[in-house]
């Protein structure tokens, strides 16, 4: 991974990227904080499952990565701002553990940690900013072989903007009180006529190019063949799926994965995960709002996503087919960066496309490309660790950066998964 970023950055000269790179550390690291702004201390504190984390752990987790990766790493006379946040915010580097001889903290008690108070930890951002800063512009202590592994941070740190929101909102929507994060309505939407976009497939090239930043896990590129296939215009809607619930589709095993259907009645799910039982209002980051027919069905796992598609007579798309279609298209959509105000995915948005709003499901099972290699250092956990019953979603959400997404990118999570922004575009074949 280290290496993928070296490759991206070689050609700009050292006191440039130093200054730009500068610039998108004040830049991102202030939308972190910002994103906690309305938050309560106790708001910040507080972990609603074992598979979020509490929104102060996300600051400090982020500023522990570059405290020791790069400043540490790189920096001999550095100075720890606490030595003992080494093991409190330590997310799954076991490699970097095991060197410190400190074992990381059980994720499912992340929410436990009382101490560091939320005042403290936003002075730990400050002190590892100001040291960033100060050795990027001031005597340039950094070598260039840091600059790499700071811009890796930058993408690392967006990630937790995103989580940071997706597990606020899970949290919110556990309280009775079914606050909201942010003050708004949710304007009405528009559905657009769904289309079938057809493909002729054949051997296409998949997998990040070289140009610019990338993660390991979207490389080598390499030849893959596709058969001809088409994928729809837009997301699947909630009335749309609201169709599918109506029709039974919580109540008949024929069109789930066994592992689905078997989850689906541990858990009795019935609908979406932030759906009223009534059907008619979700729980969203400005609290309960009414139920949108036109806007793209969200927190949907890879079960249901793969049940919608086989009861509506379609599929998911593969991970190629995906980046195949989207490959000439822009960036542009329904971000958090271009779009702040709208923090629930829509289908009207002006530049909709395949990217932002909700990320889509893929029939694609993540594992590493052929010839794929982690980085050999404690950074090579970054991705490659988790190859194993996870599945591939791809284009972003409205919580994502638009920055921080490209044609490559590849998130992934477990089948079960249902608080983040996940939702359902179809294929089938031609």
């Amino acid at each position: 991974m280290r290496q993928q970023a070296e490759d991206a950055i070689v050609e700009t000269p050292s006191c440039t990227l130093r200054h730009m790179l500068a610039d998108a550390l004040v830049r991102i690291r202030a939308q972190s904080r910002h994103a906690v702004e309305s938050l309560s201390s106790e708001d910040a504190s507080a972990q609603s499952m074992c598979d979020t984390s509490p929104a102060k752990w996300h600051l400090a987790h982020s500023s522990w990565f570059f405290e020791t990766f790069v400043l540490q790493a790189y920096l001999p006379q550095y100075k720890p701002f606490d030595v003992r946040f080494d093991a409190l915010f330590n997310s799954y580097y076991q490699r970097h553990a095991r060197c410190i001889a400190q074992p990381i903290l059980p994720r499912s008690q992340r929410g436990l940690l009382t101490r560091p108070g939320l005042h403290e930890v936003i002075a730990y951002r400050r002190h590892v900013d100001q040291a960033l800063i100060d050795a990027l512009l001031g005597d340039h202590a950094l070598p260039d072989a840091s600059l790499a592994v700071i811009e890796l941070g930058l993408h690392h740190e967006q990630q937790h903007q995103e989580l940071m929101l997706t597990d606020i909102k899970h949290l919110f929507s556990l309280n009775p009180l079914l606050p909201a994060y942010a003050a708004a309505s949710l304007r009405s939407t528009s559905l657009p006529l769904l289309q079938w976009r057809p493909f002729v497939g054949g051997l296409v090239e998949v997998g990040h190019d070289g140009r610019g930043f990338a993660f390991d896990n979207e490389s080598p590129r390499h030849r893959q063949w596709l058969a001809p296939f088409a994928l729809a215009s837009r997301w699947v809607s909630n009335a749309e799926y609201r169709a599918f619930i109506d029709d039974g589709g919580y109540r008949d095993p024929q069109w789930w994965l066994a592992a689905g259907w078997a989850t689906v009645e541990a858990s009795r799910w019935k609908r979406p995960l932030y759906w009223s039982t009534d059907l008619t209002c979700e729980f969203t980051l400005y609290g309960l709002q009414p139920l949108d027919p036109a806007r793209p069905v969200s927190h949907i796992s890879y079960y249901e996503a793969d049940a919608y598609a086989r009861w509506a007579g379609a599929r998911l798309p593969t991970e190629a087919e995906w980046e195949h279609a989207a490959a000439a298209l822009p960036v542009e959509g329904q971000f958090i960066d271009t779009a702040p105000s709208e923090l629930h995915p829509c289908m009207d948005h002006p530049a909709a496309s395949m990217y932002g709003s909700v990320w889509t499901w893929t029939a694609s099972p993540y594992v590493g490309y052929a010839g794929y290699r982690a980085d050999p250092g404690a950074l090579g956990e970054y991705n490659g660790k988790f190859m194993s019953d996870q599945w591939v979603l791809r284009g972003g959400s409205c919580l994502s950066s638009s920055t921080h997404l490209r044609c490559s990118y590849r998130n992934f999570f477990a089948a079960d998964a249902r608080w983040q922004v996940s939702g359902i575009r179809l294929a089938q074949g031609l």
